[in-house]
């Protein structure tokens, strides 16, 4: 039998929930608020990004001025407002997949660069348990795309990162991932993720298994991306 990951560690919006649509609205009325406009083109280029580097590319776009801090605070507190609204708007086969781990014993982690804030609100709609590790934006020194983050993830769960699967949506996320020596695994939303090596490309974590991840682990590359496209021509 294959071995199954020592753990799998998640990104948060876009992978787990889809709360790009929160991210972009937040944006666009705090930008609004301080007199200037925000596309959703624009915001697309902040997609996987830590929020720093988010605030300070719409004050370079925009104009806004002040320090970018104060910037993701106002943008943050409109999304954790959105989610604790509506709800986290779970992408499908998350929470089943997720089930499966926790029914498995496999550990799970968080791994997001949004702040422990937010996450938390996340990690609160999540069945008890599912969460043994949550490493947060705000709580490393180098966003993605640079490993640290993952790496925490494995160090505090106590686990070599070489053994976990990662699950992300977005380039940098991967590039993050794929850095850290975990096996990744693409679910692109919002934006394209182009094929590369080591990377797995799925249309949807709806039927994604144990299997599929110790498939993964042990070194296949699974991409329905590239098989799909290949099936239109």
């Amino acid at each position: 039998m294959r071995q199954l990951p020592d753990a799998v560690l998640w990104d948060m919006d876009g992978t787990l929930v889809d709360t790009e649509p929160y991210w972009m609205a937040a944006e666009t009325a705090v930008v609004s608020r301080h007199g200037g406009t925000w596309t959703q083109e624009q915001g697309l280029q902040l997609v996987g990004n830590d929020l720093i580097t988010s605030a300070r590319i719409i004050q370079e776009q925009t104009g806004i001025g002040g320090a970018p801090e104060d910037l993701v605070e106002e943008i943050l507190a409109g999304v954790v407002a959105r989610v604790r609204e509506n709800g986290a708007p779970w992408r499908p086969g998350a929470l089943e997949l997720l089930g499966e781990l926790r029914a498995a014993g496999v550990p799970c982690a968080l791994v997001t660069m949004s702040y422990e804030s937010f996450a938390g609100a996340v990690v609160e709609a999540a069945p008890a348990g599912t969460f043994q590790a949550v490493v947060t934006g705000d709580q490393v020194s180098r966003g993605k795309p640079h490993p640290e983050a993952y790496l925490t993830a494995a160090e505090r769960l106590g686990v070599d990162v070489t053994r976990c699967v990662a699950i992300e949506d977005s380039t940098v996320g991967v590039t993050a991932a794929l850095a850290s020596g975990a096996r990744t695994i693409a679910v692109p939303l919002m934006v394209e993720v182009a094929a590369q090596d080591r990377l797995s490309r799925l249309r949807s974590l709806e039927g994604a298994d144990l299997d599929l991840l110790a498939r993964i682990l042990d070194g296949e590359v699974v991409d329905e991306l590239a098989t799909a496209a290949r099936a239109r021509r």
